[in-house]
């Protein structure tokens, strides 16, 4: 491979990555937004509905630790390639299932595991690749999750209203499936150097329990993780009922319920993304706290937009709270690795990948069905509006972590 073309395919790898994590985003989404046809159909409670998404998040949460351990040891195209074919297959399946164990089967424990093992490795891959534009690949692959969910939300509900809530999950499972195979032929792993000499890097075999014990003598990531947890909390809730609250509350169709409630945040938040991204990589070396910076405004400016987009009597004041939210969530997401990964070695960024997204989606996972147990007493209304606490929550960790332990954490590798 030429000098040119390495320079180029550094994208090729983001771009495959982008796709496969869009297909990720949107397997997730599709049952989301057709849960109604779901509930319905198979004649299950709002509680029920809940668990199902719980587990699907539990599930997740506890591979994905070990999903981080693989990422470091093994080869993380394969990794990739293989979860995709792997969870696309299991989505498949779902839109077979007839009974609420079949959903938790395919869809929570088969889906949730193999979509476990992708996160770790994806992101580890990407930071290998980009070096000086690591936060601006980081935010640009960050848009494929609002592009999955916005327009698998339109595309299942429309297939899901012609054809029934099957098809949907047959449609994008197949697409997966092709995604995998055509990663096969055109991923590559990237090969660490010393000093630009073709002289690879002797990767250290990561110990789960030793990393795990090196984390937690680092309060920033402590700190990080906290506040990650209190995001997903945040968005699997959001995910889970928003479609289900606008269908309900403002008699919307199930398609434009779908499409609505992902656009207005995720199309705002992909500006957010981008412009934190691009801020992140031009005053990084300038202010090493920037991207923690962008966290806490994203998090904190952002938390009244949930109030609103769960209060609001209008569609327009819903709206206005959804594009605010999504804006400012944008600039904390751009920097979710990014800012790991100031703090972590290159060798153990999978692994601290793995440890993190297990803590907070372990708490997340119980967000869909508390939102689900509250719906009969507080009403969606309500019951989102809540979400801000956890928002303002995030934002005060990682304040924390930045006033008082950032600094002494901070990884001064040559990376840059």
């Amino acid at each position: 491979m030429t000098i040119k073309s390495k320079k180029y395919y550094k994208w090729e790898v983001l771009g495959l990555l982008w796709l496969a994590f869009f297909l990720n985003q949107a397997d997730r989404q599709v049952f989301n937004v057709v849960l109604p046809l779901i509930q319905d159909d198979l004649e299950l409670t709002d509680v029920e509905m809940g668990m199902i998404a719980s587990a699907f998040i539990l599930t997740l949460a506890l591979c994905v630790p070990f999903a981080g351990i693989v990422g470091d040891l093994f080869s993380r195209k394969w990794i990739t390639t293989l979860t995709v074919i792997f969870w696309s297959i299991a989505t498949v399946l779902t839109g077979l299932s007839m009974t609420p164990m079949h959903l938790v089967l395919f869809r929570s424990v088969a889906t949730g595991g193999g979509e476990a093992f992708f996160a770790p490795a994806n992101y580890a891959l990407i930071a290998q690749y980009h070096k000086r534009t690591r936060s601006l690949a980081l935010s640009i692959h960050q848009t494929s999750l609002y592009a999955g969910v916005v327009i698998s939300g339109f595309l299942a509900a429309y297939i899901a209203e012609i054809w029934g809530w099957r098809s949907s999950f047959y449609v994008f499972g197949a697409a997966g499936v092709l995604l995998g195979i055509i990663m096969i032929f055109r991923l590559k792993d990237k090969r660490e150097v010393v000093q630009d000499a073709d002289i690879p890097i002797t990767q250290k075999k990561p110990d789960f329990f030793k990393i795990l014990a090196l984390m937690i003598k680092r309060p920033t990531f402590l700190l990080l993780t906290l506040a990650f947890a209190g995001m997903v909390f945040v968005n699997i809730g959001y995910l889970t009922w928003m479609p289900t609250f606008l269908y309900e509350k403002f008699n919307m169709s199930l398609p434009k319920a779908g499409f609505v409630s992902m656009f207005c945040m995720h199309g705002f938040a992909f500006i957010g993304v981008i412009l934190g991204g691009r801020l992140s990589d031009k005053f990084v070396m300038r202010n090493r706290n920037i991207r923690l910076l962008l966290q806490i405004v994203g998090m904190f400016v952002g938390a009244p937009f949930i109030v609103l987009m769960g209060l609001g009597n209008t569609t327009i004041l819903v709206y206005i709270g959804l594009a605010g939210f999504g804006f400012f969530r944008g600039l904390y997401d751009a920097n979710i690795y990014a800012s790991l990964y100031d703090i972590i070695e290159p060798e153990y960024r999978s692994t601290a990948s793995g440890i993190m997204i297990m803590f907070a989606f372990i708490t997340g996972a119980a967000s869909p069905m508390i939102l689900g147990m509250l719906k009969p007493t507080l009403g969606l209304t309500n019951a989102i509006a809540l979400l801000s606490i956890l928002a303002c929550f995030s934002a005060a960790c990682i304040f924390i972590a930045m006033k008082f332990y950032f600094k002494k954490d901070y990884y001064h590798g040559l990376e840059y």
